[in-house]
C-alpha cells in the first residue's frame, strides 16, 4: 500500500509538541512493514533552515481562493530510512518565526494556511503519487478529508482514496466566521450542524471528524473520554456518532534516542540487569541543578512539562507545602504560561535548596532528569498520550500519575503482595488524591528490594512503535477495502 502521511509538523524539521515526534517515527516503522511511505508538512522557515539545498519536484501549483489565487511549490524532501518526504512552500504564509501563531494568539489566516496546505497535498499526490489512504493529524490536516469528500468528489484520480484522522488532543480546535467558507471555496451545503458549522463557526477538526473514514486518537481511554463533555472539548456530539470509527492506539516511543544503555547525554550508561549507573546519573543531575547537600535516602521527584492548565499544576500548588514538608529533593524544567511560570519559581524561592525550576527547555537536561530521577511526576488533568512517563520507566525513574488518557493505558499500578506493577496512579483528580499517590511511592522507596523491583518492572517494558505501526496497518487495510 502507499500511504501519505499530512501533518503539519515532523522531527527534525519543525516541532511544538508530541504530533512531530509521531509524525517523525510512525511513518519509518510502517515503511519497514514493507509499505510505501510519503510525508507532507508545510516548508516552514524552521524547515528552510535544516535543508541544504531546495530543489522542487513541482515548482508550482494554483490554489484558488474567493477573489484570487496563491501559488505553491512542492519541494522535495529526498527519503530518509524508507520514507519519502515533501514540503509545501508558500513564503507568504508558511516563511515565519512561529508555526501556528505568537504568543498574542494564533495567527489570523491560519484558515488560509492550511486550507492552502490541503489542497496543496491534494493537487501534488497527483503528480507525485496517489495513495491508497490519506493518513492526517489534528485540526491543522483535517481539511485534506473535507476537501477529498467535497471539492473532489468527482475526481476521478483521488476519488477512491480513503483517510484517517488522528486526533492528538481534542482540545487544540480552530474556529472560524461563516463566510470562510466562501474564502476556502467550499460549498455552503457543507455548513450544516452535522458537517463543518460548530454553534455558528467554521471547525477545521470538526470536519475531519465527519468526513474521515476512520478516527483513533493515541491512547484507549483517550478515545472512551473524548466521546465525554469532560474531555470532547464541544466534540463530544459528532464523536459518540463516530463511535463506531473511532479507535485509540498508544504512541510508541523512539528508543534509539531514550534509552539509559546508549544515551549520549547522561553520565554513565545502565540497564535493568545493572542499575549501578544510575546513582552516577542522579550525582549528575543534582549538580546540573546545583544540588549539593542530598542524602542517598532522600528521593529526588521531578517534572519535565510544558506549563499549561492541562498537566495539572493547579493540584501541585494546593499540595505543595505538604509535599515539601517530607524529605524530598524537587526538580523542574519546563515553559509555557507565565502563571505557572511564576508559580513555580516562587515555590523554589520558598524552598531554597529543596526546590530547583529552570524556565526553559533543554533536551540535554531533560535526557539527565530522566536518567538521575527517582520519581517522576505527571498530574495531568487531561492526558491523550503522554511521552515522558514511558521514557521515565524505561529510566527506572518512577511515574506518579493522574490515571487519565494515555497515563492509565500506559502505567500500572504497584502491588507489593504480587511485586508488579510499574508506578503509583491516583484517580480522583484531588490534591489529597495526589498526596496518597505520592507518600505510598515515598513508603515504597524506603524499601530497597520493592523499589528496584519497581524499577525493574518499568525498565522491561516495549513500548516501541512496532505494536501500534501494526495496528495502524490493519486500519489502513480496513479504510482501503471501503474505498474499494
Amino acid at each position: 500500500m502507499h500511504i501519505v502521511f499530512v501533518a503539519s509538523e515532523c522531527v527534525p524539521y519543525a516541532k511544538t509538541g508530541g504530533l512531530a515526534d509521531v509524525v517523525g517515527a510512525l511513518p519509518q516503522e510502517v515503511a519497514n512493514l514493507g509499505h510505501k511511505v510519503t510525508v507532507y508538512i508545510p516548508y516552514y522557515r524552521q524547515v528552510a533552515a535544516k535543508m541544504a539545498e531546495k530543489n522542487y519536484a513541482i515548482p508550482s501549483i494554483t490554489i484558488p481562493y474567493q477573489y484570487y489565487n496563491r501559488f505553491a511549490g512542492i519541494v522535495d524532501g529526498g527519503e530518509r530510512d524508507g520514507v519519502r518526504y515533501y514540503f509545501v512552500e508558500c513564503a507568504e504564509l508558511f516563511d515565519r518565526e512561529y508555526l501556528y501563531g505568537t504568543q498574542a494568539g494564533e495567527y489570523p489566516d491560519n484558515w488560509e494556511r492550511f486550507g492552502l496546505f490541503a489542497r496543496a497535498v491534494l493537487e501534488a499526490t497527483k503528480q507525485l503519487g496517489v495513495p491508497d489512504v490519506f493518513h492526517v493529524h489534528d485540526w491543522q490536516s483535517s481539511m485534506v478529508p473535507v476537501y477529498l469528500r467535497t471539492t473532489y468528489t468527482f475526481d476521478p484520480v483521488l476519488r477512491n482514496v480513503g483517510t484517517l484522522l488522528t486526533i492528538h488532543n481534542a482540545g487544540y480546535q480552530t474556529y472560524y466566521p461563516p463566510q470562510t467558507i466562501e474564502k476556502l471555496l467550499l460549498p455552503w451545503d457543507t455548513f450544516t450542524m452535522d458537517r463543518l458549522e460548530h454553534f455558528d463557526t467554521l471547525n477545521f477538526l470538526k470536519g475531519g471528524i465527519v468526513y474521515s473514514d476512520i478516527i483513533t486518537t493515541v491512547s484507549r481511554r483517550y478515545a472512551r473520554e473524548i466521546q465525554t463533555p469532560e474531555f470532547g472539548f464541544t466534540l463530544e456530539g459528532v464523536l459518540q456518532r463516530r463511535a463506531d470509527d473511532l479507535r485509540g492506539i498508544v504512541n510508541g516511543v523512539d528508543y534509539a534516542n531514550w534509552d539509559p544503555a546508549h544515551d549520549g547525554y547522561i553520565a554513565a550508561h545502565y540497564s535493568d540487569a545493572n542499575l549501578d549507573g544510575k546513582r552516577r546519573c542522579r550525582k549528575d543531575l543534582l549538580h546540573a541543578f546545583g544540588i549539593s547537600q542530598t542524602s542517598d535516602t532522600t528521593p529526588v521527584l521531578s517534572i519535565v512539562s510544558r506549563f499549561a492548565t492541562q498537566k495539572g499544576f493547579d493540584l501541585l500548588a494546593d499540595s505543595a507545602e505538604r509535599l515539601l514538608a517530607h524529605d524530598v529533593a524537587l526538580l523542574v524544567l519546563g515553559t509555557g504560561e507565565p502563571y505557572y511560570e511564576r508559580l513555580f519559581t516562587e515555590i523554589a524561592a520558598r524552598y531554597p535548596g529543596k526546590v530547583v525550576v529552570k524556565i526553559g527547555y533543554d533536551n540535554a537536561l531533560a535526557h539527565k532528569i530522566e536518567a538521575g530521577s527517582d520519581i517522576f511526576l505527571m498530574p495531568s488533568r487531561y492526558e491523550p498520550c503522554g511521552l515522558n512517563q514511558i521514557y521515565s520507566m524505561r529510566y527506572g525513574t518512577v511515574p506518579v500519575v493522574h490515571a487519565t488518557g494515555g497515563l492509565d493505558d500506559t502505567v500500572e499500578s504497584w502491588n507489593a503482595a504480587k511485586n508488579n506493577g510499574t508506578g503509583f496512579k491516583f484517580r480522583r483528580y484531588t490534591p489529597e488524591a495526589l498526596i496518597h499517590a505520592l507518600e505510598e511511592a515515598l513508603r515504597v522507596f524506603k524499601d530497597k528490594d520493592a523499589w528496584q523491583a519497581l524499577m525493574r518492572n518499568g525498565m522491561q517494558q516495549d513500548f516501541s512503535w512496532k505494536k501500534p505501526a501494526k495496528e495502524y496497518e490493519a486500519l489502513y487495510n480496513e479504510v482501503a477495502r471501503r474505498r474499494s
